[in-house]
């Protein structure tokens, strides 16, 4: 396939689509950097924004950078373009993550193609509000899990009882989260209020949601101390629907996938009208993660719980500007 040359204005569109993405503690772990000589868009971890209490490890950071390839696919496609991916290319830069080319004219039949997903990105907000008791339609669940089949995860929806217990794995997640003090002062330095700084990120006050529904579903509380909101755990749905994302293997580039397919799944869910919050904390704590895959075998890894339904739409959080993580030079290898 022929490379393609990009403008500035095409250029920072690409860029401001990726950054769009989700990120753990809307951390926004990533940088960019167009390389001219192919030219293909660099995407690299930025280990100065991660979570050393809650992410050791780096996986949701990795979840975080594969958001951004898949929206940054997207993005090349919808300027008439098949983004060529590769993950981790050069295992002598392991702070590459991916490659983005754009090459020749898009196929009618990758992942990207669909129409509606382009103008989702800016459309998409996590949203810990109340949804409605309405269920989710088979044919959106189905849309959901082929999503996620087509980055190479699995999206199920466990039936209630199986729901009931992935939610108590989250509540105590959650309970832990809350009792430990590093991770307590981690989380708390995420959250602040509006800030016209385009170089900040993180999670404004606004964007937290009310924090009395944990009786009936375990949001996290950023703050580490409970804050009642005004509105109350009898506000939230009786019967939440969860999804379980999972790979078969658990390496690097199996993060990096998940990332892509958890994107996929949430801009499709976009534009179905759904909306979307995610339930983290127990990936957060190895022995709790490695109970979320189906009893009784465990089989597969855990990478992501997601609350959909119908409902108020959340808010937008801040968003660091396209030259904020734009790169001019080569980083040093």
């Amino acid at each position: 396939m022929r490379s393609v040359p990009l403008d500035a204005e095409t250029l920072e569109a690409c860029i401001a689509a990726a950054v769009a993405a989700p990120s753990f503690f809307n951390t926004q772990p990533w940088r960019f950097r167009l390389d001219p000589d192919i030219p293909a868009f660099e995407v690299r971890a930025a280990p100065q924004r991660s979570l050393r209490h809650a992410d050791p490890v780096g996986r949701a950071l990795h979840l975080s950078v594969g958001a951004s390839v898949f929206n940054l696919r997207v993005a090349v496609s919808h300027f008439g373009w098949s983004p060529v991916v590769r993950l981790l290319p050069r295992p002598e830069e392991p702070g590459l993550l991916a490659t983005v080319r754009p090459a020749g004219s898009k196929s009618l039949h990758t992942a990207e193609c669909r129409g509606d997903l382009y103008s989702a990105i800016w459309r998409r907000h996590s949203s810990r509000f109340p949804f409605s008791g309405t269920p989710l339609p088979a044919q959106a669940r189905a849309e959901l899990a082929d999503a996620a089949h087509t980055e190479g995860a699995s999206l199920t929806f466990p039936e209630v009882a199986e729901t009931v217990r992935l939610l108590r794995v989250t509540e105590e997640a959650e309970h832990r989260n809350r009792a430990d003090a590093d991770r307590g002062t981690e989380s708390r330095r995420w959250v602040h209020r509006e800030s016209d700084d385009p170089f900040d990120a993180g999670l404004p006050q606004t964007a937290l949601g009310p924090q009395d529904a944990r009786e009936r579903i375990p949001m996290r509380d950023f703050t580490a101390a409970r804050h009642p909101g005004r509105l109350s755990a009898q506000d939230f749905e009786t019967a939440p629907a969860v999804a379980l994302l999972r790979t078969e293997h658990d390496r690097r580039t199996d993060w990096l996938r998940a990332g892509e397919a958890l994107e996929h799944v949430l801009l499709v869910a976009t534009a179905l009208g759904l909306r979307a919050s995610l339930l983290h904390q127990p990936m957060e704590w190895p022995d709790l993660r490695r109970f979320l895959s189906p009893e009784p075998d465990h089989t597969g890894h855990a990478q992501m719980l997601i609350r959909l339904g119908y409902g108020r739409e959340g808010p937008a959080t801040p968003r660091r500007a396209p030259q904020a993580v734009l790169d001019a030079e080569r980083p040093n290898r």
